[in-house]
């Protein structure tokens, strides 16, 4: 093998690896997880994003199901529950649907396809079955929940688009707060 030869087989390694590893993420890849690690109080999963409203009924099924949003919302039910949890309590969820706030218009046309807009009827939703286990182990509540914040554009607003699941994140937010302190009444 000639050394151009060589050359040009190893570019073509190099390039075929990082076209590879610059694939778009995609919440419905079978290889993309359905739970988070066991680590702490809180265990978070999920059923297959592919029957989720937000690919449902997006606009646009394709833009919808890139990245990983379902990892990271995921990653902030577990981290704020664990943070509110009381010391030796832990708490099981798994995620049945997510739709995000907003959707694709495509009719809008090219300039917009993958735009998503957020409207007062696109509110961020999520329903989730849970349970909330005592230090003692004993099952303090258990339930499945539909969690949907309707006036998610009356409240703080997501200034400088830093955080694209903005909305949703302050859904989870208000959902553990709630749940938590409605199990802390009721065990006192």
């Amino acid at each position: 093998m000639t050394r151009a030869a060589r050359l040009l087989l190893i570019l073509l390694v190099v390039f075929a690896t990082a076209t590879a590893a610059a694939r778009t993420r995609n919440v419905t890849d079978p290889d993309a997880p359905r739970s988070l690690p066991a680590d702490g109080p809180v265990s978070v999963q999920w059923s297959d994003p592919s029957e989720f409203t937000d690919l449902k009924f997006s606009g646009n099924r394709w833009r919808a199901a890139q990245g990983d949003w379902v990892y990271q919302l995921a990653e902030h039910l577990r981290d704020t529950a664990a943070e509110r949890l009381p010391e030796g309590e832990r708490m099981d969820v798994t995620i049945t649907d997510i739709g995000r706030a907003g959707r694709y218009e495509p009719w809008h046309g090219m300039r917009l396809q993958d735009v998503r807009i957020l409207r007062d009827h696109y509110p961020p939703s999520m329903k989730l079955e849970f349970r909330h286990y005592g230090a003692d182990g004993s099952v303090l509540a258990e339930g499945s929940r539909e969690l949907r914040d309707t006036g998610y554009l009356m409240g703080g607003s997501n200034i400088g688009g830093q955080n694209n699941l903005y909305y949703e994140k302050r859904m989870i937010d208000e959902w553990v707060r709630d749940e938590l302190r409605r199990t802390s009444v009721a065990s006192h």
